[in-house]
């Protein structure tokens, strides 16, 4: 007899895609929240499937993409501004990264291929921003509050991603699907491809400090680094 079909022998398409980070501002955030957030729009999949509620499953779709979306908009925004300062002082080089980062991402949902390109745009503002700190244009302090300043926003819509799944969980438990909820574990990244070769596929990416830095991101005291 076939077995009766789990969330675990569920057949889903995805599609492996390898992407390059290379600043390091970027690559803190694959260590830290990266994989919260992969595995919260992976949950938010499968937990509004397992509810079955068309709408609530538009609703929160909606917001996620709206969430994502605004953010990537300002990040291309800010990629011009920064690219327009660059030709205006003639620097036509791009720098070169010593310790560039890959890894593969199970993209199981349109809304984590919408996260980890808003990583890759994050990625290339850095660049810019370090072309434009390395030939003199942007001091020390600006470059360091710039990129804190991105990279904290782009924790602050992973935190508010990661809250949504929580609520969307809870909902479902309310309705009395928690057994159906449990074991729903994200198989988010094939592996760190990195020169440490760590494997950061199943359950050993959620550190302590993952969760701390996704929360601070969105406490107040936090932000505010003028």
């Amino acid at each position: 007899a076939m077995p009766a079909s789990t969330g675990k022998s569920f057949s889903r398409p995805v599609f492996d895609q390898t992407i390059t980070i290379h600043s390091n501002h970027a690559q803190r955030l694959l260590d830290r929240g990266f994989l919260l957030v992969a595995r919260a729009l992976y949950g938010i999949d499968v937990v509004l499937r397992i509810l079955g509620d068309d709408e609530e499953m538009d609703q929160v779709e909606e917001i996620v993409g709206k969430l994502i979306g605004e953010l990537a908009t300002e990040l291309r925004a800010e990629h011009a501004r920064l690219a327009q300062l660059r030709e205006a002082n003639g620097i036509g080089a791009t720098p070169r990264y010593t310790n560039p980062r890959r890894i593969t991402v199970h993209i199981s949902s349109p809304q984590l291929a919408q996260y980890t390109a808003l990583i890759e745009e994050l990625d290339r503002l850095m660049t810019v921003m370090d072309a434009l700190w390395l030939t003199g244009v942007l001091t020390n302090k600006q470059r360091a509050d710039g990129a804190y300043q991105w990279r904290t926003r782009v924790l602050r819509t992973g935190r508010e991603i990661i809250e949504i799944e929580r609520r969307a969980r809870a909902s479902a438990e309310k309705r009395g699907k928690g057994e159906e909820l449990a074991g729903v574990e994200a198989p988010v990244l094939a592996e760190d491809v990195a020169e440490e070769g760590v494997e950061v596929a199943g359950g050993t990416g959620e550190t302590a400090s993952d969760a701390s830095e996704v929360a601070e991101a969105g406490s107040p005291g936090h932000s505010a680094r003028e």
